[in-house]
């Protein structure tokens, strides 16, 4: 009998996750039970994933780029990269604002249901206005000085720091780009082979895929908030997701109109990449299989895919952009607010640029969020309102960040004549082994 695909197997361990979170809901001590005995290998499967996000990109994108041999090669596929990236960006933010005045979600919210949220979330509330605080009390150039790191183990230490892992090694690339072919060959076999083991270990990772994403969804429904909390605030997730279909549906036609692929190509090659981003919200912790995916079996060039990519996941947030844009009108409107032009204009432009800082991994963009509510002067205390169905549409909206970043490499790649056939055809044969 022929072997079930992986990502079917990933798509039944999330069904399975839900199954058993909602069943071990029902029994006294069942919520305990998956805390104690679940929820840790869905954390391990995370950490394994997070482990070699770092060395992945270091790897890969120090071989992208000295690959390059030209500098001028590293300034055209960069300003293509970045410049596409920031319109995705903006036409997402403008999404979300055109369908949650059209929708108006806040109007349903009322006055009990506020409160209650507000006194059951108050206490995250705080915790996530003190990091924003600290983010904004920076200088109008912080954002740049972070991202030249003092000490590379430092800045390899933690993931969030991602984009300073980027920035060296790009130098690191270009400074191999720059002496001797002779001196720099040893160098390169070196990463060469160092990038084949990571690929390998990510290989041996994605077979513990379906049951490190159970053991995830079955946390997560357990300890989910009152399911009353999620009635009050459906139109306001209806509005998310809705958003977020028609980015994907925009990204389709850029697939096709662009790249010149079709959307059944597209999605076959990058789902799973899409479902293990909706299990574990963090394009970071997903970088990996998405580099896999994008290369082995999208037909995107590795020196594109190595450069593109690591960037997207940190700078490329578009599902977070989307969500920012609705999350903020939908506070104020369920405050009785009405945020004219000029305010919902600069929420276009503090969302765009929340979301280049935000950090590729859960919860990150309820921290930008704060900024984005500061800057329309919206109610901070507010964000207690979506705090209890934030998880799931964090899940959503990694989805299409992912999809996103994946999508514009395709882009790049064919606006250098670097889009060739897929090497692997096939998922099963990929891992049978």
């Amino acid at each position: 009998m022929k072997k079930l695909a992986l990502h079917w197997q990933i798509l039944l361990g999330m069904v399975l996750g839900v199954l058993v979170g909602l069943i071990m809901t029902q029994f006294d001590g069942g919520s305990e039970i998956v805390r104690d005995w679940i929820k840790p290998f869905g954390t391990i499967f995370i950490n394994s994933l997070k482990l070699i996000a770092v060395p992945l990109i270091l790897a890969s994108l120090i071989k992208g780029v000295s690959d390059l041999k030209d500098i001028s090669k590293l300034s055209k596929m960069g300003g293509r990269t970045i410049g596409i990236y920031l319109i995705t960006t903006v036409i997402a933010v403008s999404i979300g604002l055109f369908l949650v005045n059209i929708i108006k979600p806040g109007n349903s919210i009322s006055e009990q249901t506020r409160q209650e949220l507000v006194q059951n979330y108050s206490g995250d509330t705080d915790k996530y206005k003190e990091e924003a605080f600290k983010q904004k009390e920076s200088g109008p150039l912080q954002a740049l000085v972070d991202i030249v790191p003092e000490n590379i183990f430092g800045a390899a230490g933690e993931n969030k720091n991602m984009l300073q892992v980027i920035f060296f090694a790009i130098f690191f690339g270009i400074g191999l780009i720059l002496i001797p072919e002779k001196k720099s060959k040893p160098v390169k076999k070196f990463f060469d082979g160092f990038n084949e083991v990571i690929l390998k270990m990510i290989d041996l990772i994605m077979l513990a895929a379906p049951f490190g994403v159970f053991a995830l969804l079955a946390a997560l429904v357990v300890e989910s908030p009152s399911i009353d909390l999620f009635k009050a605030l459906i139109w306001y997730a209806f509005t998310v997701i809705l958003g977020l279909a028609l980015m994907i549906a925009f990204y389709n036609v850029m697939v096709l109109l662009i790249a010149k692929k079709s959307p059944s190509y597209f999605f076959k090659g990058i789902s799973p990449a899409q479902l293990l981003a909706f299990s574990t919200s963090s394009s970071a912790a997903t970088l990996p299989v998405t580099m896999e995916r994008v290369t082995e079996h999208l037909g995107v060039d590795e020196e594109v895919s190595s450069f593109v990519l690591p960037i997207g996941a940190t700078i490329n947030m578009d599902g977070t952009s989307l969500y920012q844009a609705v999350a903020a009108v939908f506070i104020a409107q369920a405050f009785g607010m009405d945020l004219s032009l000029g305010v919902q204009l600069g929420i276009i432009v503090t969302a765009t640029l929340a979301s280049i800082g935000s950090a590729a991994v859960p919860g990150a963009g309820m921290v930008m969020l704060v900024i984005v509510l500061a800057q329309a002067g919206i109610p901070e205390a507010g964000l207690a309102l979506i705090f209890a169905i934030d998880r799931p549409l964090d899940m959503c909206r990694t989805t299409v960040n992912v999809t996103g970043d994946a999508t514009v490499s395709m882009i790049v790649a064919k606006s250098l004549d670097k889009l060739h056939e897929p090497k692997v055809k096939d998922w099963d044969d990929h891992y049978k082994d």
